[in-house]
């Protein structure tokens, strides 16, 4: 079974709290070299079979319509998972 990655985050002006406090707490942690932190989403989606170029569009049409929320979201990537 094949599978197809989709990484959804959040609009670059859209405020993200939990990037922030992850951003806060690497300095506590001895990891001082990050200056900001967003958080995503990650989709797997399984497929029976070879992942093609129609399946990789309808795996793009989900992310635009149901994985994401255009509103507040980019969908920054759609592509086959190598296994």
């Amino acid at each position: 079974m094949a599978r197809i990655v989709v990484d959804v985050m959040l609009k670059p002006e859209i405020l993200d709290p939990q990037g922030k406090a992850i951003a806060n707490e690497l300095p506590r942690i001895g990891l001082k070299n990050f200056t900001d932190v967003r958080q995503g989403k990650r989709f797997e989606l399984t497929v029976d079979g070879e992942v093609t170029e129609e399946l990789l569009a309808q795996a793009r049409e989900a992310a635009a319509e149901l994985l994401s929320n255009p509103v507040i979201e980019d969908v920054i990537n759609v592509e086959a998972l190598e296994d």
